[in-house]
């Protein structure tokens, strides 16, 4: 603390040369601030004295109420008073030996500004001052009514825990004199019962809570703090050594220091107590925000959680309220998510997995105006009534030649120019019974059907099955009645038995077109395609050729060289090369198209058939192709499809076994044999016609099942998957892979090809014969009757017999049959006659009889001698 001496100086001394200024003198100290979180600051405490007035000085007019007290960082400062204004600017200056300057109007109003604003930051701090200490008390006042809370219900435990105690050592004293056989032991009649959790204590206790006699007493630590240090009276014990040693907290130099003041614990730490022991409940509840969840038909609780921006815990607790058991990972169904999201306040939009194909199908045209399109034309009919002869002499080509067995067994189409000019499709159906699934295929895509007829033979069981097809399809029937250059025809019959299917032809009356042809003579070709254009004609056949296209795969193959090719009917649209294209589970992007000659084209429009190359596998015959936008949409519907499908085979049931064990332990409980089949060909079409003629052969004992098939050549899959499962492996049109070959015969699996499917059809059937059980048909021989016993040594127990009728041959079966119950079944081991084997024994002879493994046997019995005949079954 520092002080300034002024000496006063004799009266009538001359003037200094400098201006003089007044200072009062400043007292200067410094005092430790601490904090209720145990942290401490040293603050500066700067008090300016007031000067003595002598006598004969007038005191200043205007002074402070209070001296200026300043709080500043501790560091060394100098304070400055400002002198006070004085009342009257006429009054003479008092006779102090100090000559003081006379001030300006100027500067006197400058510091009357001065103290104007002093006074006003006065009032503002006071007022600031005041709201401050009023938050404190009540803060202050809520806290300590909080902690004498909490304290009445520590008391109330520790009575509580006190009563229980003493209760319980009088019962066990009590039960101790008893046992003893001593009297109970001088006290209350009734013991004092403990307190139940949440009792309200005795009154004694009660009043010491209220008023307060063991409460500690917080100290109120104003923000400015005082010059004069403040002692705190707490009345409360000190509590143990160990225990301040553990709650004394940091050792500072404000703790050192103060040694009157007891340290008690600290607001912020008694509010994290109270926080612990209520659970965190008294925070406050964020606004809940209701959101629109987006919900497809099968989402996880994780999933579920995020998108309505939960918690995955809150879920899965309403879910197990609700009695379900779930982790994050498990799938929840729409409906279920759905219940869930309204429940915690959110909207839901529901959304189907397929709505990715939404708009990829049937689009209206936009983009151009309709023009003509060439006709669709399906030719359909019975197994060699001369399809594709009548194709071949219509296009002027030799297809028939490249078919095996001269039977179409795959679907193709083509595109011919009619005498008039205009172009015709042709597409040409295979008439095996097998293939039906292709013959549908073409009445779904067709515009007209050309139902041929061989007039020798008439109507077959595939003309009535074509003629199902077209009217399901809503297509118009052209008859032609093929084969009329042989001298067994006639085409009067064939007309007639169509009248028995709905099939009028103009020439009875009806509407539909007949006209009577010879592929091999080529007669009458030219009347085929005239109404074949009349009929198109009448059908005004339209299609924009400017939007993007459509059509249906007709047949897919897996070529070694070209990798997949589907050959794709155009529909609507033009289909170009680069187009990104979608069939089935299959996308890719058009590679190249080249037309039924081979050549390669840049676009195919409406009704023009074109090989495809580009795609990512062979897709299913009968797929429905179009163009898509991007390759991310192309992706997620081929996705989307493949989930679809796998989803079907799980559900029609696992079709290959993964290990013989577990074939043969499915066999034995199914009760029936199977043939497992390893099936590749060609095309998609004979693969899916072959599967499905395979899957009718066999009965309830035998099956033949297809356990896996695909397009393209044997590879070392399919032998090893053969292996695996014991099966036979098919090839129809393919061959084996140089490895794969090397491969079944190292395992000595068997590989079948075949390019005739009515030879593939006969061995399975032939194969699944030899599988069935034989049938075993009994021949009666003869009876013979025991008459006595004999035992003979390294022999055992000899009947002696007399054959009453037919005759006993030696090793035969025989029943051994006692009061008409049969009581043994087995062979004839022995069969003597005299001392002699004898191969039979006639009727009315006598006989020794011996069994197999079997001794009791007894006179009187019969025995009946038969034979076993196994007969081989077929299908």
């Amino acid at each position: 603390m520092n002080e300034t001496n002024n000496t006063d100086k004799p009266v009538g001394a001359a003037p200094p040369k400098s201006t003089l200024h007044l200072k009062r003198p400043v007292e200067q100290g410094t005092v430790r601030q601490s904090f209720s979180h145990g942290r401490s600051k040293a603050v500066v405490v700067e008090k300016v004295k007031r000067r003595v007035l002598g006598p004969g000085e007038a005191a200043p007019v205007a002074a402070p109420a209070k001296p200026a007290i300043s709080m500043v960082p501790a560091r060394p400062a100098q304070a400055t008073a400002v002198p006070a204004k004085p009342a009257s600017s006429a009054a003479p200056p008092p006779k102090t030996g100090v000559v003081l300057p006379t001030l300006t109007a100027e500067q006197r109003e400058a510091r009357a500004r001065a103290l104007l604003d002093a006074r006003v930051r006065e009032e503002e701090d006071r007022k600031r001052q005041s709201g401050e200490a009023e938050a404190r008390r009540e803060r202050e006042s809520r806290e300590r009514i909080e902690r004498e809370a909490a304290e009445a219900r520590k008391r109330e435990e520790e009575l509580r825990r006190a009563q229980e105690a003493n209760f319980r050592r009088q019962s066990e004293e009590e039960a101790r004199r008893r046992l003893a056989g001593g009297e109970p032991a001088p006290g209350p009649s009734v013991p004092r019962k403990p307190l139940p959790s949440g009792a309200i204590p005795p009154a004694p206790a009660i009043a010491r809570a209220a008023t307060g006699e063991e409460e500690a007493r917080v100290p109120r630590r104003p923000i400015l703090a005082p010059l004069v240090p403040q002692k705190v009276l707490v009345p409360t014990p000190r509590p143990a050594r160990g225990a301040d040693q553990r709650n004394r907290g940091r050792l500072t130099v404000a703790n050192a220091t103060s040694i009157e003041e007891e340290r008690t614990r600290s607001v912020a730490s008694f509010r994290r107590r109270t926080q612990r022991l209520k659970g965190h409940g008294a925070q406050d509840q964020k606004e809940k925000i209701a959101r629109e969840i987006v919900l497809p038909e099968a989402i996880t609780i994780q999933e579920l959680a995020n998108r309505m921006s939960e918690r995955s815990v809150d879920v899965i607790k309403l879910l197990m309220r609700q009695g379900r058991m779930v982790t994050l990972t498990d799938v929840l169904d729409a409906d279920t998510a759905e219940l869930i999201a309204e429940e915690m306040g959110h909207k839901v939009k529901r959304v189907a997995e397929s709505d990715v194909e939404e708009g990829l199908f049937d689009r209206p045209d936009e983009e151009g105006a309709p023009v003509p399109r060439p006709p669709i034309v399906t030719i359909m009919g019975h197994v060699d009534h001369g399809k594709t002869s009548l194709l071949d002499a219509i296009r002027h080509a030799n297809v028939v030649a490249g078919e095996a067995g001269g039977i179409t067994q795959h679907i193709g189409a083509y595109q011919v120019v009619a005498p008039g000019g205009q172009t015709i499709t042709f597409i040409d159906t295979p008439g095996h019974a097998a293939f039906t699934a292709m013959r549908a295929r073409g009445a779904k895509v067709t515009d007209i059907v050309v139902l041929v007829v061989a007039a020798d033979d008439g109507v077959m069981p595939q003309t009535i099955e074509a003629i199902r097809h077209a009217k399901a399809a809503k297509a118009p029937i052209i008859v032609a009645v093929n084969k009329i250059d042989k001298p067994e025809a006639n085409p009067q019959r064939v007309m007639q038995e169509l009248l028995q299917h709905d099939v009028q032809v103009e020439a009875f009356g009806g509407d539909t077109l007949a006209v009577e042809v010879s592929a091999t003579k080529q007669t009458n070709l030219d009347k085929l395609l005239e109404a074949i254009a009349l009929q198109a004609e009448l059908l005004d056949l339209v299609a924009d050729p400017e939007r993007s296209a459509e059509g249906t795969v007709i047949e897919a193959r897996l070529d070694r060289g070209r990798g997949p090719v589907a050959t794709v009917l155009v529909q609507r649209g033009t289909l170009r090369v680069g187009a990104l294209v979608v069939a089935g589970s299959h996308w890719g992007r058009v590679r190249a198209l080249l037309n039924d000659k081979g050549e390669a084209v840049e676009a195919a429009g409406p009704s023009m058939p074109v090989e495809v190359l580009g795609f990512s596998g062979a897709p299913e015959a009968g797929d429905r192709v179009a163009v898509v936008e991007t390759e991310a949409r192309a992706r997620e519907i081929a996705e989307y499809r493949e989930r679809q499908r796998r989803e079907k085979a799980a559900a029609r049931g696992p079709a290959v076994r993964t290990s013989l064990s577990d074939m043969m332990s499915n066999l034995k409980a199914a009760g029936h044999k199977e043939l497992p089949i390893v099936l590749k060909g060609d095309v998609q079409g004979s693969v899916e016609a072959i599967s499905a003629a395979l899957e009718k052969l066999g009965n309830e004992e035998v099956l033949a099942r297809v356990i896996h098939s695909g397009v393209g050549g044997v590879t070392e899959s399919d032998v090893t998957l053969a292996e695996a499962s014991k099966a036979v492996i098919i090839g129809f049109n393919v061959r084996a892979h140089k490895e794969a070959r090397d491969l079944a015969e190292q395992g000595g699996i068997e590989i079948r090809y075949y390019n005739i499917i009515y030879n593939l059809v006969d061995d399975v059937k032939a194969a699944l014969s030899g599988m069935l059980s034989p049938t075993l048909r009994e021949t009666m021989l003869g009876n013979a009757q025991i008459l006595e016993l004999f035992h003979i040594s390294k022999v055992g127990t000899v009947a002696g017999c007399r054959v009453t009728d037919g005759v006993v041959q030696r090793g035969a079966n025989v029943r051994l049959i006692r009061d008409n119950v049969v009581v043994h079944e087995g062979k004839l081991s022995t069969l003597k006659r005299f001392k002699d084997e004898v191969a039979q024994v006639q009727a009315g002879q006598e006989c020794g009889m011996a069994f197999e493994n079997y001794q009791d046997m007894r006179a009187g019995d019969v025995i009946e001698c038969y034979t076993v005949e196994e007969i081989r079954r077929t299908l």
